[in-house]
This record gives C-alpha cells, sequence and structure tokens, in this order.
C-alpha cells in the first residue's frame, strides 16, 4: 500500500492542560492494549482480541470532540473508544477476564463493551453491525425531540457490506443526526483496500447518498481533533449526518490469530515514523509544552492505572452458575 506521508508536524493550537490530557489518553490506551496482549499469551483473556496500537490519536481526538450525552457505537477494536469515552478502565479489564466485575458482566468480553451510563452502546463483533444500530439511536433521538449526535466508529472494511449502504441511504434520506467515523486502516482483516473496493475514495462513495464528507489523517491527533469538530457541529445544527474518513493503520496484526502475510514487514516500520504518540510528544517538546520527566510520569501514571485494573480483574468473580440463563429468555406477564 501507499499513501504513506511524511510524518505530523506543525504547531498544536491547544492549551497546554488539553494537550497533556490528549497525550494521557494516548498513552492510557498504548498501554492497556499492550498489557492485554501480554495477558492474552498468559491466557488469562480468552477468545478474540483486536488491538488498536497505531490507531490511537483516532479515538481521543475524535470523541474529546464529543459531547458527553451524544451516543457512542463502535466495533469489536474498542478498547480505546471505551477508555476515552470513560467506561471505568476497572471494568473494562475485567470484562476481558470475563468476570462477573466486567461492565457486560463477564458475557461480552473484549468485542462487546457496553456502558449505559456514559452512552458506550458496544463494542459489536460482527463488521457494519454497529451502523444500523447508530441509525436507530438516532431516529429514537428524533422522535424523542432529543438533541443529540450518534458517533459511529467502523472500519473501511464495513463500506463493503450492505448494512453501510442501507444505513447511510437512510440517515440521509431521514435526516438524522449521525456521525459516521470510519476508520481507514488500508486492509480491513487482510485484504488491501484495492483488492477488495472498485472505489477507492472512501468520501466518494459516502457522497453518492448526498452526505457531506471529511478527510483527516487519523496519525495527527490535531487533524483528528479539528475535523470531528466540525463534522459534529454540521450534524448538531439539525444538516443530517455527515462522513468522516480517518486515514490510519494499525501497528499490530488484526487479531491475535493473524499471521499478517499480507503486507510487508518495512511498509510498517515506515508508518510507525508517523506514529501518534512520539511525533504528538515531540511536537509539544518543541513547543515548550512537555518534557521528557513530564512525559515520562504520564507514562508512569498509565501503566499504574492498567496494573490497578488487572488487579480488579484478578481480584474479580465469576458469574454464578444460577445466574447463567438470566437474560436469555422472557416470559409474558400473566394475564397477557
Amino acid at each position: 500500500m501507499s499513501r504513506i506521508d511524511s510524518p505530523p508536524s506543525g504547531p498544536v493550537p491547544y492549551e497546554r492542560d488539553l494537550a497533556l490530557k490528549f497525550l494521557r489518553d494516548m498513552l492510557r490506551i498504548r498501554r492497556f492494549e499492550e498489557k492485554s496482549a501480554e495477558l492474552y499469551g498468559e491466557e488469562k483473556i480468552r477468545g478474540f482480541l483486536h488491538l488498536y496500537i497505531g490507531e490511537e490519536a483516532v479515538a481521543v481526538g475524535a470523541l474529546h470532540a464529543l459531547e458527553p450525552g451524544d451516543n457512542v457505537v463502535a466495533t469489536y477494536r474498542e478498547h480505546g473508544h471505551a477508555l476515552v469515552r470513560g467506561v471505568p478502565i476497572e471494568s473494562i479489564m475485567a470484562e476481558m477476564y470475563g468476570k462477573h466485575e466486567g461492565c457486560s458482566r463477564g458475557r461480552g468480553g473484549s468485542m462487546h463493551l457496553f456502558d449505559a451510563r456514559t452512552r458506550f452502546f458496544g463494542g459489536n463483533a460482527i463488521v457494519g453491525g454497529g451502523l444500523p444500530l447508530a441509525v436507530g439511536l438516532a431516529l429514537a433521538d428524533r422522535m424523542q425531540g432529543t438533541e443529540r449526535v450518534t458517533a459511529c466508529f467502523f472500519g473501511e472494511g464495513a463500506m463493503a457490506e450492505g448494512a453501510f449502504h442501507e444505513s447511510m441511504n437512510l440517515a440521509a434520506l431521514w435526516h438524522l443526526p449521525v456521525l459516521f467515523c470510519c476508520e481507514n486502516n488500508l486492509y480491513a482483516m487482510g485484504t488491501a483496500l484495492e483488492r477488495s473496493e472498485s472505489q477507492t475514495d472512501l468520501c466518494a462513495k459516502a457522497a453518492s447518498y448526498n452526505v457531506p464528507t471529511l478527510r483527516a489523517d487519523g496519525q495527527d491527533i490535531v487533524s483528528v481533533h479539528e475535523t470531528t469538530e466540525r463534522a459534529q457541529r454540521d450534524v448538531r445544527k439539525g444538516r443530517g449526518p455527515f462522513f468522516v474518513e480517518y486515514q490510519t493503520y494499525r501497528f499490530r496484526a488484526h487479531s491475535m490469530f493473524d499471521p499478517e502475510l499480507y503486507r510487508d514487514k518495512h511498509e510498517v516500520e515506515e508508518w510507525k515514523a508517523r506514529g501518534p504518540l512520539h511525533t504528538f510528544s515531540a511536537r509539544l517538546k518543541a513547543e515548550g509544552k512537555l518534557t521528557e520527566e513530564e512525559f515520562l510520569a504520564l507514562d508512569r501514571e498509565a501503566l499504574a492505572e492498567v496494573d490497578r485494573a488487572v488487579a480488579f480483574a484478578e481480584a474479580g468473580s465469576w458469574e454464578p452458575v444460577e445466574d447463567l440463563a438470566r437474560d436469555l429468555y422472557t416470559t409474558e406477564p400473566e394475564g397477557t
């Protein structure tokens, strides 16, 4: 694949506190994901595991452009989104372990994180499965007169699914407040974009539904945040849906079972030179908003937070056997 540009550079247009908040959240995601990979190797985390390493700027930049009352729908690569959204890290890690204290009571695992309090509605293991859910949430808000944006994250692979086209069409037709956030990491599950899509200009594909579009450098948190700010303002003004493509790259394999035979290792290293963590921290240092000692302190905080989450998960409990059938069936109330 091509499209390897020079590393993100230029001034950071944020006050120091906000800039450090962005950096802190990217570090939290990176350390959480690295620990998850380690725990998976130890068989503490089972099932499927999809890591977000390399894409941290998208979740942090985009979610910080939203409001607390907005809806968020994500994919199976959603640990970072859940963290930034405010889902407690302890409940996320407990869910990864399958423990009862997890945010989905241990029943969802890595791919099905859920937290109604923060309006984080998944986590969805089906490619494109969150798209119609986002349209439904936005329709419900419209019918109830609630002013709220529904942000739906999905990969470029989902744009080959019928659910994408149906969802875009209905959102545009009904003028619904959906912010479609496409995390284009070029390879979907393991197939290069130009080998699976006849139209590789994703914004052109979205625009065919009369939906406005923008494109952001997904490795540059400034680009992500500013682009998302502009898009969500448009949606919030009642102008209907908006599509944003974040051009990003995952540094790790699609999942822990992926032999990663579809891309060249040299390409991965070239993309790592555009990594969001070290390029953003370098820009902050150049502007005097961050010192190396402060960076290391933030990193230690992130590591300690992850360690506390692991301890919480380790001490957690398994769901009681007598509760295993809970929520599986429902019965009609007497007299109906």
